[in-house]
């Protein structure tokens, strides 16, 4: 007699993610905005033009700083919690930022743009959203296609910057009054999701691994740093991209289209990066993400002529997709569920503390660097190489390591 194995019921993780997607596709437009337009307003308020992608660089900052709380309040009141509060914070942000620009005053814009990090940082946990009520099998699909819903913001976004980047005497106004619309619309979609709170520890369930014990796991390790290094790098060179590109002789239009095709290529790849890591593992679709971060670096170093700037910046964002998806996944299946607020907490913390970094970077680089915005995009490119050759070291040190470990 046979005894039948009946396959785990998704129906639940497949509603949720559907709103994540949806959510990941609206609310998620108002990023590729902010980071199209946040370097040219910040060039054209700020002083001194070393300090252009301050905006973006505070924008980060407030999400690393807005991680460890967010994931604390949805360990304990809900994912729908730390959601809202992204999208409050993200309204705030644009409010504060079109008040900066209105008035012309580059601390108040920063100010706006700390903010916006907070929206930044609960968007960062729609992906882990995604596999709370997904089985194992539906697990790498899931997170795959909620950051397929970045698809569509990558369209909706840079469009809406063309239709409202001069839609008032103040530059980029309107695109900051059209970020609050959006958050305010797009938080009615979080009354929709069905995520159970994670449920109260008995008193004597296990307590669970120290944050020291949980990244000291070789695994974890791994997967935080390939996470920090795709991340951090995309972030660096995106940042720059529009400063790089306007300053090399092209249009703020032009600059919108680039940044299409790069946000396209980030999220466009994630219909079927879980069913690659399902099929050939983690591991390698992380190292190929690596690979093709570095062939980003390669072509962008050839020239400065648009077709470059295109074939560049879709090579990064398909390395970050590879890169940064395979990263989530692999850490998603290293800790345990009462674990998770703690371990994705610091992981965001951490990835967030490295694009910080980055971004502040990305405008030294960029504007103070050399002469000549040719001079600074080669610079920035240049930096990607020891990073990725560290991620590359960490990925062949856990393939070494014994299969016990």
């Amino acid at each position: 007699m046979t005894m039948s194995i009946s396959a785990p019921d998704d129906s639940k993780a497949k509603r949720n993610v559907a709103v994540l997607v949806a959510a990941q596709a609206f609310l998620g437009a108002q990023m590729p905005m902010i980071f199209t337009i946040g370097g040219l307003a910040g060039q054209s308020l700020a002083s001194n033009v070393c300090l252009a992608t301050l905006p973006i660089s505070l924008i980060v900052l407030g999400s690393m700083l807005s991680a460890t709380p967010i994931s604390a309040i949805m360990q304990r009141w809900g994912r729908r919690a730390g959601f809202l509060i992204g999208t409050v914070g993200g309204a705030g942000g644009g409010l504060v930022g079109a008040y900066g620009l209105y008035l012309g005053s580059f601390p108040v814009f920063l100010i706006g743009s700390f903010m916006t990090g907070i929206y930044m940082s609960a968007q960062g946990f729609y992906r882990f959203a995604a596999a709370d009520t997904a089985s194992d099998a539906f697990r790498p699909k899931a997170i795959s296609y909620v950051m397929a819903g970045g698809l569509a913001s990558a369209i909706i976004g840079p469009q809406l910057v063309k239709a409202t980047s001069q839609a008032f005497v103040v530059p980029f106004l309107g695109t900051y009054l059209t970020v609050i619309a959006i958050n305010v619309i797009g938080s009615l979609l979080f009354f929709m999701i069905d995520i159970p709170k994670p449920p109260e520890p008995a008193a004597d369930a296990p307590k669970g691994r120290t944050r020291w014990e949980l990244i000291t796991t070789p695994r974890i390790a791994v997967a935080v740093i390939c996470g920090m290094v795709s991340y951090a790098l995309m972030n660096l060179v995106m940042t720059s991209t529009p400063l790089a590109v306007v300053g090399c002789g092209f249009t703020e239009g032009d600059a919108a289209d680039v940044v299409t095709s790069h946000v396209l290529a980030m999220f466009a790849p994630s219909f079927f990066t879980g069913h690659l890591i399902a099929r050939f593992g983690v591991e390698k679709i992380v190292a190929l993400g690596l690979i093709i971060l570095a062939g980003a670096g390669a072509v962008a170093l050839q020239g400065v002529d648009l077709n470059s700037f295109f074939i560049a910046l879709v090579l990064l964002g398909l390395g970050w997709n590879f890169g940064f998806i395979g990263a989530t996944t692999m850490l998603a299946g290293a800790h345990e569920p009462h674990e998770r607020g703690r371990m994705q907490g610091l992981n965001d913390l951490l990835v967030f503390g490295g694009v910080t970094l980055a971004s502040l970077a990305s405008g030294g680089l960029m504007n103070c660097s050399g002469g000549t915005p040719v001079e600074g995009w080669t610079a920035v490119n240049l930096a990607m190489g020891p990073f990725l050759v560290l991620a590359g070291g960490a990925l062949i040190w856990l393939a070494l390591r014994p299969a016990e470990d």
